[in-house]
């Protein structure tokens, strides 16, 4: 695991100079570590019965609660940029993360309160119960999930970011070891938080499982308490989004204004922002700039991508409500289906790490077969969709109400989870492998969070495609109630979209290898002898300009 391999290498360099640095190192990384695992723990609890509380709870329709789940989603994946932006000059970042810890305590103390029984204790003599009114609790509710995005964006930016974990010294088969076990131990904080936390919410505790995320974050508040001035991560100086964002725009200005890109001046229209063209900029701000805007496609086909694989905690989660939970007595809790998505990531890591490291190219043709699972997955789930309404209607329980579902069992839809899974185990990892390893070190950390960006935009993409559907068809691809409606339609169309995705991104990978890198990748790159691959060689080659 990377975590180990850094400490082991820590130790072995430094066991002659004291004991006790070596000591301090190791207690800075678990602390680190277990910020991240009780933040992730704090999130994924929070997500994970989301759709049931606001249907069952909130009395929202079904597309209502989806667009609800994706937002959180993708202001908890955006505020983590936005923040680390902001914060990268601030000379007290303490107080940062002491502002964005306040805010996750709070926003994750209101949820309980939304989520509390009322009617069970506040009745009074005349036996009227008291309770909190819908527009109470709907904004409560919505100020809640605001603060505890908002905070863990700080505490993702500032505490522990991937840039902290000194990505830049990693070869090519340390740096996908990285990424194979980093995901990995996410995907193993997901699965406990599935398999207890869904059950807790909607079997035994039911509304108050809200506390267990509140739990969870107090002893992240803890944890950063104690090493406050150890986990606060210093980003590398010579790379800013701000600059980035400048050099677009100056060059954008210089084109408009002069058309130099049209007079053979310069290469790119970018190259109209550097100082000796007329610009604002240095060469080195300009390569780094052109160097990011050339992962840009790879991004963009990200978009489709995050939409397929969010219908895990939203449009498969409402198909899987809408099933017989009924497993030989015991109802299956429906964010436990998930597990069935996390534990194909939980075997293929481990799997990835046995094989040898693959190059570049494999490590393509891995993220085009993710992209195909994501889609294919929304198209089983559309066959599945019509295989269920062929059943009769029975009624189901949950969270103390009692619904028509279908009576097809719940755990035949695993098959669609089970793609969505290995797509997620898949693209992930390389594509942060890539993003890492085709940048120059100054704008490493500039490039994974342009792709956490194409990621929460995925997020708002998906709801506006839900209330899309919904609104456009009249309710009919995102139905209230499924047997009067056609999920499958829905999903037919977004799986559509996924293979002619997975197809333009297939086409456009080329773009990545070896003999498609521009000329400053080039340069450094050694004389391959044969047999050798050149995979080998990038660690050693310094490719910032």
């Amino acid at each position: 695991m990377p975590y180990l391999l850094e400490l082991n290498i820590f130790i072995s360099s430094n066991f002659l100079q004291g004991f006790p640095l070596v000591l301090h190192k190791y207690f800075t990384l678990v602390c680190r570590l277990l910020v991240e695992l009780c933040e992730r723990f704090t999130f994924f609890g929070t997500v994970c019965n989301m759709i049931l509380f606001c249907t069952i709870k909130l009395g929202y329709r079904n597309h209502e609660a989806a667009i609800v789940n994706l937002c959180f989603v993708g202001i908890s994946t955006l505020s983590p940029v936005l923040i680390g932006w902001l914060s990268e000059n601030c000379t007290r970042r303490s107080r940062v993360i002491y502002l964005c810890a306040f805010l996750h305590f709070v926003g994750t103390a209101l949820l309980p309160v939304v989520a509390f029984p009322f009617e069970d204790f506040y009745i009074d003599v005349h036996h009227i119960v008291h309770t909190l009114a819908k527009k109470e609790q709907s904004l409560l509710f919505y100020t809640g999930l605001l603060m505890a995005a908002i905070g863990t964006g700080g505490i993702r930016a500032i505490i522990c970011p991937l840039s902290a974990y000194s990505l830049q010294e990693y070869d090519w088969r340390k740096l996908t070891s990285f990424f194979n076990w980093f995901y990995w131990l996410m995907n193993l904080n997901s699965l406990v938080v599935f398999m207890g936390i869904s059950y807790i919410q909607q079997s035994v505790a039911q509304n108050l499982g809200f506390l267990i995320p509140f739990m969870s974050v107090v002893m992240a508040l803890i944890t950063i308490h104690m090493v406050r001035n150890e986990l606060l991560y210093q980003p590398r100086k010579g790379g800013s989004l701000l600059v980035t964002l400048g050099v677009f725009t100056n060059a954008v200005r210089m084109c408009c204004t002069n058309y130099r890109h049209l007079g053979g001046r310069v290469s790119t229209w970018l190259d109209c922002a550097k100082e000796n063209n007329g610009g604002r900029y240095s060469e080195s701000h300009v390569e780094n700039t052109k160097a990011l805007f050339r992962l840009f496609p790879l991004f963009s086909f990200q978009l489709l991508y995050r939409i397929c694989i969010m219908q895990t905690s939203s449009g498969y989660f409402i198909q899987t409500m809408n099933s017989n939970l009924n497993f030989y007595g015991l109802l299956l809790p429906i964010a436990a289906m998930t597990i069935i998505s996390i534990i194909p990531q939980l075997i293929l890591a481990p799997c990835f790490e046995c094989l040898n490291s693959p190059s570049k190219s494999s490590a393509l043709f891995l993220a085009v077969c993710g992209h195909l699972c994501a889609a294919l997955s929304l198209l089983l789930a559309g066959i599945y969709e019509l295989y269920r309404k062929d059943f009769p209607l029975v009624e189901q329980t949950l969270s103390g109400k009692v619904l028509l579902v279908s009576s097809m069992p719940s755990y035949q839809l695993a098959p669609q989870y089970v793609l969505l899974g290995v797509a997620e185990a898949l693209v992930l990892p390389c594509c942060s492998v890539i993003t890492v390893k085709l940048v120059p070190g100054q704008v490493r950390g500039i490039a994974m969070h342009i792709l956490s960006l194409f990621g929460a935009a995925g997020c708002f993409l998906g709801a506006l495609l839900a209330g899309v559907a919904f609104s456009a068809s009249g309710g009919n691809w995102y139905p209230a109630f499924l047997p009067l409606g056609h999920l499958e339609r829905f999903y037919f169309f977004v799986g559509s979209l996924g293979l002619l995705n997975t197809l333009c991104f297939w086409k456009i990978s080329h773009r990545y290898l070896l003999g498609n890198l521009p000329a400053p990748f080039k340069a450094v790159l050694p004389v391959l002898s044969p047999g050798t691959s050149w995979a080998t060689y990038l660690p050693h080659c310094d490719i910032t300009p």
